[in-house]
């Protein structure tokens, strides 16, 4: 058995114990991190901790339960544990993944908002995973109702790879609605916990699983928080972690933009387009494509055709195109995300640009860029 992974399928005795041994630790330590790193400084294989710990009296049930759940364990010590989340503070013991555990070492940027977003927040949190997810970066979020689900959906949707962090065990999906959603991720990505078996989604964990969002992450993206938010403290933790920090402006009269534009107030980085995003998470992207993507709705070619002819403002484009101003403005969000039109600061008026950058070129290396990031130790919960 590679001693990076630990698999409760193995019939292996040997690596059946040394399962144990983990999960016995996990179960000791899973709330006390700081403390588990403590104890295993010094210690440099996943097999070094057999011997050391003593396994719990339901360790068969536990290992039979994982079993059913699949997915394996990553150790703390284990060359396949994120290095981003082992400069933590307080990094999790053991790291319980159902998927493909390679996804955590890609480069992740983590979208994460409310439960009850605006239309406008689902909006922006689908199309910006997406177009993300389309470039090789993998969407990471807490598989939450609201801004987390479209974060995830928008990735898979163009068949890109997300993470889904659980505030509980690995035998369990909070919500359960979203057990569709966990298994579609899990194909691809990931869902992970570092809580043990049994454990449920109880309030004092989602601050633990929200240090885990933003510890993994290049880039944190807030679309959408009221003043008293737990998107807000997975933004303290991005800031505590030095992990770049964007967040969406919204209407000053949105009590769901309340929170966003504070962090804008305070210094965020506010998100205007794709490239905002992988500016922060130090990402490239290919150079733009002379041609957009065939998969532009009707009325997206149509915004195009009339654009490419000059720019004009929106009440212009209504009347050159015959349509809604509503309709209109769903379109020209999705496509101002994608960097496809902008803005002209100076007139007001609408510009196209292009297609999405990289649109058909060969996607970033799945690597962190040469640049190394810088950390301070974080993550007070």
């Amino acid at each position: 058995m590679p001693q990076w992974v630990l698999d409760p399928r193995d019939p292996d005795p040997a690596a059946r114990a040394l399962l144990q041994q983990w999960l016995s630790f996990q179960a000791e330590f899973a709330w006390r991190p700081q403390a588990a790193a403590e104890r295993l400084a010094g210690l440099d294989d996943p097999a070094a901790l057999k011997g050391r710990w003593r396994g719990n009296t339901q360790a068969t049930e536990v290992l039979d339960r994982l079993a059913q759940v699949g997915g394996v364990g990553i150790p703390q010590l284990s060359p396949a544990y994120p290095p981003a989340l082992r400069e933590l503070r307080d990094p999790p013991p053991l790291l319980w993944v159902r998927g493909t555990p390679e996804v955590l070492l890609g480069p992740c940027v983590a979208l994460v908002g409310p439960r009850a977003p605006s239309v406008y927040g689902r909006h922006v949190a689908r199309t910006v995973a997406a177009s993300l997810a389309s470039l090789g970066v993998v969407i990471v979020s807490g598989l939450a109702r609201g801004i987390d689900a479209e974060a995830h959906e928008g990735a898979l949707a163009v068949g890109g790879r997300t993470i889904a962090f659980q505030a509980c065990g690995p035998d369990q999906t909070y919500p359960r609605v979203h057990r569709d959603l966990a298994d579609r991720i899990a194909a691809s990505g990931a869902v992970v916990s570092e809580l043990p078996v049994g454990v449920p989604p109880l309030k004092p964990h989602f601050p633990l699983r929200n240090r885990l969002i933003s510890g993994i992450s290049r880039a944190l993206v807030v679309v959408e928080a009221r003043t008293r938010s737990g998107s807000l403290v997975t933004a303290r933790h991005a800031a505590d972690q030095n992990v770049p920090l964007l967040a969406v402006p919204g209407p000053i009269h949105a009590a769901t933009s309340a929170g966003t534009n504070a962090l804008i107030r305070d210094g965020a980085t506010p998100l205007l387009e794709v490239a905002d995003v992988l500016a922060a998470a130090g990402l490239e992207a290919g150079p733009p494509s002379a041609e957009a993507p065939a998969t532009l709705g009707d009325l997206a070619n149509r915004v195009r055709g009339a654009l490419e002819e000059g720019p004009q403002d929106r009440g212009e484009l209504v009347d050159t195109l015959g349509c809604a101003p509503g309709e209109l403005a769903s379109v020209l969000l999705e496509l101002e995300m994608a960097g496809r039109v902008a803005i002209d600061p100076s007139d007001g008026r609408l510009r196209w640009l292009g297609s999405v950058p990289g649109a058909g070129a060969p996607r970033p290396s799945r690597g962190l860029s040469s640049e190394s990031r810088s950390r301070r130790p974080g993550g007070d919960f």
